[in-house]
């Protein structure tokens, strides 16, 4: 997901104070017999103007009718997994009892393009870890992209997913104080992202 990051070294400094690039997603866990999560499907649908961005930006969709060929969704799928330089976490992070769980490197699982919009899926694989209690997270640290997920969390029954939202009020707050803290004559790319990111809370009743 670092599709344009060049361009963040050119922006103004209040230009992070909103996102850029706009994506839904959906995300679906995998649970083993004990409500153990040991994998994730996660799908991104990209807003129709960065959608627009990247086929260009591939040779892609040369007469811009969004209608690609086989080969081209196949040069298309995994785009967005290419640039995952070490320590980056692909904008989704994991916790349980307050510690973040590590997920394995993503693998390109589909690609599509509908009504002008890029939706690619992947999977990642993790250590075996209890379903309830599990926070999800997802968000670009800088806020360049906003992600909303807007197709849900899927898991089996009985475990469910509870989505608490973002408090823009609160998010605006923090970024005043982040902007505080940076002197009026320097650059600085603000991690903001956490502020406006949903809150997703797994519960799970006892196995029988």
């Amino acid at each position: 997901m670092r599709l344009i990051i060049a361009l963040l070294a050119v922006l103004p400094l209040p230009a992070f104070a909103h996102p850029h690039m706009f994506v839904d997603s959906r995300l679906d866990l995998t649970l083993d017999a004990d409500q153990n999560v040991t994998g994730l499907t996660l799908s991104w649908s990209y807003d129709e103007f960065s959608a627009l961005l990247i086929l260009e930006d591939m040779g892609l969709d040369p007469d811009g009718d969004a209608q690609l060929t086989e080969a081209e969704l196949a040069r298309l799928k995994g785009f967005d997994l290419i640039e995952w330089p070490e320590g980056f976490e692909g904008d989704l992070y994991f916790y349980r009892d307050g510690v973040q769980v590590p997920l394995d490197h993503p693998q390109p699982s589909a690609i599509a393009v509908t009504d002008g919009r890029i939706t690619a899926s992947h999977t990642r694989s993790l250590t075996p870890t209890p379903a309830e209690g599990l926070q999800i997270l997802q968000y670009d640290p800088t806020y360049y992209v906003a992600y909303t997920l807007s197709g849900g969390v899927h898991l089996p029954t009985p475990c469910r997913a509870t989505l608490i939202p973002a408090d823009p009020d609160a998010a605006t707050q923090a970024l005043a104080e982040e902007l505080k803290k940076v002197p009026e004559d320097q650059f600085s790319i603000l991690e903001i992202g956490v502020h406006y990111a949903e809150d997703v809370r797994i519960t799970c009743n006892a196995p029988s």
